[in-house]
């Protein structure tokens, strides 16, 4: 489903060289949930990037359900992303001034889908997220857990084939963290959706089914987790 092959990312930083990702080979099939993990610096948010067609490698490949992410436009990667990915981040990344609904809706709505029915099934997956009840309030008028789940609502809408989350519980407290993950592992379906989380939570690789480490851009270990 998702593949890097052989995967670089250089950037350049003045006059300075930084390797992020060396030389990567990563296969993530739906159904599954791949917990990356590894310390401050070490490539894991550039690795998820990669992923999710939020950037391209500066050699090696990156792979989509067969598609070449290098041989995209801009346009291309752009719609592969609002339609076919979701995404989860730290900071929920909710507008301020859209009701929990209409965060949700918002990926639907810039779609062009008609705003009744974008709606419709914001509701269907704010219900999903246990969340219905909060649909006409505003992120300020919600908890932190209750902003991620708004957050994880809005990453389903389009009924994506994978979820991407970086670092999902990192503005949470530990009893929150759980629901949460509790709710990402229950995402991932056998033939139809992937979940990949980036975590610095050794916690959270419980949730998962496989266990990736990464180490100064380079591949540690990978290996299956034993679910709780």
């Amino acid at each position: 489903m998702i593949e890097l092959l052989d995967a670089v990312k250089t950037y350049t930083q003045g006059r300075r060289t930084v390797n992020a990702v060396r030389g990567v080979t990563l296969r993530v099939q739906t159904g599954e949930f791949v917990t990356i993990m590894g310390p401050s610096g070490s490539g894991k948010s550039t690795l998820m990037h990669l992923m999710g067609a939020l950037d391209t490698p500066s050699g090696g490949r990156a792979v989509f359900h067969g598609q070449d992410l290098q041989t995209m436009s801009d346009r291309q990667r752009s719609l592969l992303r609002r339609d076919r990915i979701g995404f989860v981040f730290q900071a929920f990344n909710l507008l301020p001034t859209l009701t929990a609904a209409e965060n949700v809706a918002l990926p639907l709505l810039l779609a062009g889908t008609n705003r009744g029915a974008a709606l419709v099934r914001a509701a269907e997956c704010l219900e999903r997220v246990n969340l219905a009840h909060r649909a006409d309030h505003f992120p300020d008028e919600m908890s932190g857990g209750e902003m991620q789940r708004v957050a994880v609502a809005r990453a389903l809408v389009a009924d994506p084939e994978a979820v991407l989350c970086d670092e999902p519980t990192g503005n949470l407290d530990t009893a929150t963290s759980r629901e949460i993950l509790t709710l990402l592992s229950k995402l991932p379906e056998p033939g139809k959706r992937a979940v990949i989380m980036v975590t610095h939570d050794p916690n959270g690789a419980s949730y998962g089914t496989r266990l990736v480490r990464i180490r100064d851009g380079v591949l540690e270990s990978d290996e299956q987790v034993v679910r709780r």
